[in-house]
């Protein structure tokens, strides 16, 4: 069963610094080495390494940066046999400042261009399994069928009819009720803590049980950090606790998270296992630096639990 993601890929420059300057402040950084990452697809190798069946679709320019990530991909154990190219689109970065145990990430605008799906893609995701995607993305995909074009919350819902099940990270940016067309039917909907409390203005998952089942969501997730997740279908809500770790890069917690939970749901895992193991792999991102900190095997990743449980 193959897992599509579909969202960004970019170069992550890195940086520190001792505080984050104020409106019209100066401040000095220290460079550190570039890591290639991307949500989505830090996700994907993620998964790859997992051992999942992986294809990731982005769109990129046909630059030499552009031939890298997409080749990286590759020697992560990544497919990219449907990734789209358009001449026209800026170079995909991102600039990371590492302040204070957390992070704060600028991404160098890339449009908002259609992502027009050829025939064999779609044929390719019209088979059962997951896709891991963004608002940010499903919102531009388009693709020409024999009944015409077929775009955007109507192409996740023909998705979804195929059994592919969808999984949203959302992130800090949350949802509205303009979004709820694509994520309707999703099979897991993930935030963080500022996503979440945008989104619904508290921080109680407990008291959204009715938007649950009223929009037929599997499951929301609500990350909670050092303090591990939350989730809930709308009748069990689940608490999974994180590992007390020492800080070295929280970037690409999160993404190691979501691929780790696609992993497991497509091996067909209990929510509460697959919760539990996806904490555990985002617990030991944290110890490594880079994006992809959190790549691993599962022996790896269950190995360093019995090794935390034991301390």
């Amino acid at each position: 069963m193959t897992a599509f993601f579909i969202g960004d890929v970019a170069l992550d420059e890195y940086y520190t610094a001792d505080r984050w300057p104020g409106r019209a402040d100066k401040g000095m950084v220290r460079e550190l080495p570039a890591e290639i990452g991307g949500s989505i697809a830090n996700a994907a190798v993620v998964h790859a390494a997992l051992g999942g069946d992986t294809q990731f679709i982005s769109l990129l320019n046909d630059s030499p940066l552009s031939r890298r990530l997409i080749d990286d991909l590759g020697q992560n154990g990544v497919a990219t046999d449907h990734m789209l190219i358009d001449r026209a689109v800026a170079e995909s970065r991102n600039l990371i400042f590492l302040i204070d145990g957390e992070h704060v990430v600028l991404t160098v605008e890339m449009g908002e261009q259609p992502m027009w799906l050829p025939p064999a893609t779609l044929a390719a995701l019209r088979q059962p399994g997951f896709l891991y995607t963004t608002l940010y993305r499903v919102r531009r995909l388009h693709t020409q069928t024999d009944e015409g074009v077929l775009k955007q919350a109507d192409l996740v819902a023909d998705l979804r009819r195929h059994d592919r099940r969808a999984i949203f990270d959302l992130d800090v940016g949350g949802c509205t009720p303009e979004d709820m067309p694509y994520l309707t039917g999703a099979a897991v909907v993930i935030f963080n803590q500022v996503g979440f409390r945008a989104t619904f203005g508290h921080d109680d998952l407990a008291r959204i049980d009715g938007w649950i089942r009223d929009h037929e969501i599997g499951w929301v997730v609500r990350t909670l950090a050092a303090e591990g997740a939350e989730a809930h279908n709308g009748e069990t809500r689940l608490q999974a606790a994180g590992y007390p770790v020492d800080v070295v890069d929280v970037t690409g917690a999160g993404d190691t998270f979501g691929g780790a939970l696609t992993w497991c749901l497509a091996r067909g895992q209990p929510f509460p296992e697959a919760l539990d193991f996806s904490i555990a792999a985002a617990s030991r991102s944290v110890t490594i630096h880079g994006p992809r900190g959190g790549k691993a095997g599962a022996e790896a990743i269950r190995a360093w639990c019995e090794e935390k449980r034991t301390l």
